[in-house]
């Protein structure tokens, strides 16, 4: 089993920054990729960023490119999403999402960090 663990999630007013972290435990050697979620109240979830466990390649929605900067530490096991330029619509409950290398098909979710942008 894979443990996630979100951090840093908080209240920011419009066009500041936060810093978001999940930490992984368990089989983090099994990891594929490491993806950011998030769910305003009323929508369903949606993809933020992604990033592959070993080479780094990153991926963004275009509702964030530009804004948000997700990277890894492998040593630490953590991968953070950097957030910029902050919007009222980015306020969400933020999901760290972890899926197993394909010949496992297992993936895991972490609890979830409040995001709350103010104007």
């Amino acid at each position: 089993q894979v443990q996630l663990v979100e951090s840093g999630g908080g209240l920011v007013q419009a066009g500041g920054s936060l810093r978001l972290s999940c930490s992984a435990s368990g089989r983090t050697f099994d990891i594929n990729d490491v993806k950011w979620y998030r769910q305003a109240p009323g929508k369903e979830r949606e993809f933020v960023a992604g990033i592959s466990w070993s080479g780094g390649t990153t991926a963004y929605a275009d509702s964030v490119k530009g804004r948000l900067t997700i990277s890894r530490d492998n040593a630490k096991n953590t991968v953070s999403l950097r957030m910029n330029s902050l919007k009222l619509e980015d306020t969400a409950i933020y999901y760290c999402y972890a899926r197993l290398r394909a010949v496992f098909a297992q993936d895991y979710w972490g609890q979830g960090t409040q995001v709350t942008v103010s104007s």
